[in-house]
């Protein structure tokens, strides 16, 4: 018998079809799928699912066996569709009655890359900001002209509703949902087993020379992103840094942004809305300490940034997270 403090897992639904991409169909499957209770992560309930349940091809060329139907979106808290026919074939319409049925009863369903076609054909962004690979927004926007296409962005929420672009992007829209459901901890958990980057902002842009965080051996910035990842409570200016790192401020700048895909502004204050998000998770600090810690400096200022980023107070979201937990 289960016990009554530990709940059952949440199950989420991922949609394979014939011709799949191997990549897209591991992103959802690596970051819901593994069993990290072991790091503290949570544990949910994976089910790979098709129209037609049975032997499958991948665009790789092997083969896969799904096991389940449809039929699992009826339970499922997370519903994924982690891209589609490159040629942009209809959805089946068993799928698309599938997929709004979820979003009726309040799943949460996610399109990854080419996925956001198949959401936008089941009518789930109407009216709703979403994005997609940016090869292919153009013929999106023409297809759903009453979608709100963001096109330069990772990742976008929308209420119950979540897109991305390609590739890399979808496992940063996964450990964002990760984030939500189990606190920054677990998605950071998730990342370093994955050695990927534990947390990017949606609204970064797309056009990333190097998508995943550099390494220590393989990128000049990689001690420098370090440091700073360890003195994100202190102020810094980009001459500063740029002597930090023996390069002219020009030349840092726009090393920076290739390895980053971002500014030296915005990524730190991506980092320390990412820390101001686990000091708030774990532990009883006041909003004032929180702000001076996580480099912001006052709680005005903590308040101001975090609500843009995250969408709510920080007040607000440690008592969001701790009812949620």
């Amino acid at each position: 018998m289960r016990s009554i403090s530990q709940p059952a897992p949440d199950t989420v639904a991922v949609v394979a079809f014939d011709g799949i991409s191997p990549f897209h169909l591991s992103v959802p499957c690596l970051v819901f799928g593994e069993d990290r209770t072991a790091q503290g992560a949570p544990r949910y309930r994976l089910r790979v699912c098709g129209v037609a349940p049975g032997p499958m091809r991948t665009s790789a060329g092997f083969g896969i066996d799904v096991a389940h139907s449809l039929a699992v979106l009826r339970r499922a808290q997370i519903v994924v569709v982690p891209s589609w026919h490159e040629n942009l074939a209809p959805a089946p319409p068993e799928l698309l009655a599938a997929l709004r049925a979820a979003h009726r009863r309040g799943a949460r369903i996610v399109g990854l890359c080419l996925g956001a076609f198949v959401l936008a054909e089941a009518g789930l962004l109407d009216g709703r900001a979403a994005t997609t690979h940016w090869a292919l927004a153009q013929a999106f926007a023409q297809r759903y002209p009453q979608v709100a296409l963001r096109p330069e962005v990772l990742y976008v929420e929308n209420g119950t509703v979540l897109t991305s672009a390609g590739t890399a992007a979808g496992i940063d829209c996964c450990l964002h949902l990760l984030r939500q459901q189990h606190g920054a901890e677990a998605a950071n958990c998730a990342a370093r087993r994955m050695v990927v980057a534990p947390h990017r902002q949606g609204g970064q842009a797309q056009y990333i020379q190097q998508p995943v965080a550099p390494s220590v051996r393989g990128d000049r910035l990689a001690p420098l992103l370090q440091w700073l990842g360890e003195h994100l409570h202190e102020a810094h200016t980009l001459e500063a840094l740029a002597e930090r790192a023996v390069m002219s401020p020009r030349t840092f700048t726009r090393r920076f942004r290739q390895s980053t895909g971002t500014t030296v502004g915005q990524w730190l204050q991506n980092q320390r809305i990412a820390l101001a998000q686990r000091l708030l998770e774990g532990g009883d600090q006041s909003i004032d300490a929180v702000a001076v810690a996580s480099g912001f400096g006052s709680a005005v200022s903590l308040r101001q940034h975090f609500s843009a980023a995250v969408g709510i107070a920080p007040s607000a979201y440690r008592r969001q997270f701790r009812a949620a937990a």
